[in-house]
């Protein structure tokens, strides 16, 4: 088990999946926003995948350039970039494989979310995938309160953007995706969903 976690980090299981299926081919280049401590990314590293993340945090982008180090990589300190997401300076069509896991429900608001999502999109390659995971209402309709713009009361007190189905086809159609598997959804319970959101960006 210890030898699993070496290798794979905490990354996150759906993720996971992606690798078992063949999604990330070996050379990609990755993009991890919003990367957190870089749990996603610990096997993309030591495989030799062409790593890049970003996030808005200086812990974690600090976190991230330590990671790397330790597994005795040298990489550029620009391919970790201190940035909002909404205003990424990587250029258009950057990523082969684009992360975003656990970020979009932090949206303060709608033209947040949109915001962030498009600067997401813009970064990713015709072709190229773009693995989500976001908390969603999916299931959990009837035990979370409305406060407006999408943002919600969950039922283990936290404030979220949650978004839903429709929502969630409507944007992969207008902004030229498609769902590269169904949507999936995990219901915590008497907590929050989280819904898993594969799109494939049109060539």
């Amino acid at each position: 088990m210890s030898d699993l976690h070496e290798q794979f980090g905490d990354i996150d299981i759906y993720l996971f999946d992606q690798l078992l299926r063949g999604r990330i081919a070996p050379g990609s280049r990755i993009l991890d926003v919003g990367c957190g401590s870089g749990r996603n990314l610990v096997y993309l590293l030591r495989e030799g995948y062409e790593v890049y993340a970003v996030d808005a945090d200086p812990r974690a982008v600090d976190s991230v350039r330590r990671l790397a180090a330790k597994l005795a990589l040298k990489l550029p300190p620009d391919n970790f970039r201190l940035e909002p997401i909404e205003e990424m300076s990587f250029p258009n069509g950057f990523a082969d494989f684009v992360i975003s896991s656990a970020v979009l429900h932090f949206a303060r608001d709608d033209k947040h979310f949109q915001a962030m999502l498009r600067e997401t999109w813009r970064v990713l390659k015709p072709g190229g995938l773009l693995f989500c995971r976001l908390a969603s209402s999916i299931g959990m309709e009837h035990q979370i309160k409305s406060l407006g713009q999408r943002r919600f009361l969950l039922p283990d007190g936290s404030e979220r953007y949650l978004a839903d189905e429709p929502l969630l086809r409507n944007l992969a159609e207008d902004l030229g995706g498609q769902l590269a598997d169904p949507l999936k959804t995990t219901i915590v319970q008497a907590q929050r969903c989280m819904t898993t959101w594969v799109l494939r960006k049109n060539s």
